[in-house]
């Protein structure tokens, strides 16, 4: 968060746009910019701060509304590419700057099931496997509805994006790679200033 405020030039006045975000990533930064948080209906309870449900995909601003669009790991659980598509092009729209993050599809593990390689596999595997052997079921506590809504989202709509993909996404925008042990973990996908 220190990173996004520094390159972003966030101060007390920027209006940011958080598609998908929740306020207690707001309380990491030093100055408090005049934030506006956008999720799904059912995220409703959760945030308690004020908020708009939408869709990521139909954004209910006018055009360059926003100062920034922030959005953490949330493009990759839109759906498909077109989806997705819809998704980048709202984002660069409704700001006049983004600052875009998702989790690298090449990483050896997947970042949501906390599990090597499964997102490697085939779709028909991962439907075979994911819903009885992940690690994240036996590291995350959750109730069995829950752990059902999750597994059934990941197989139903993450799609993971690699670099190539961004960059069709997002064009001329400054691809970034956050990286552990050597790899590229995440992409920070930065547009406008900064």
């Amino acid at each position: 968060m220190a990173a996004f405020a520094r390159r972003m030039g966030i101060t007390a006045a920027t209006r940011v746009l958080d598609v998908g975000g929740t306020p207690d990533c707001w309380e990491l930064l030093g100055v408090k910019p005049r934030v506006t948080l956008v999720n799904m209906p059912r995220a409703g309870e959760a945030l308690g701060a004020q908020w708009v449900a939408a869709d990521g995909c139909a954004l209910p601003f006018r055009d360059g509304a926003f100062d920034v669009v922030f959005s953490n790991s949330v493009i990759e659980h839109v759906g498909d590419l077109d989806r997705q598509r819809r998704f980048a092009a709202e984002v660069r729209r409704v700001g006049r700057a983004y600052w875009v993050q998702t989790p690298n599809r090449w990483f050896p593990v997947e970042q949501h099931l906390l599990t090597p390689l499964v997102h490697w596999l085939p779709k028909p595997w991962q439907e075979r496997l994911v819903p009885h052997w992940n690690l994240w079921s036996v590291l995350v506590p959750a109730q069995p509805d829950q752990r059902r809504f999750f597994i059934d989202h990941y197989l139903r709509d993450v799609r993971l994006l690699g670099a190539d993909d961004l960059r069709l996404l997002f064009p001329g925008a400054q691809i970034l790679r956050e990286r552990f042990c050597g790899w590229t973990k995440s992409f920070l996908i930065v547009g406008g200033r900064g």
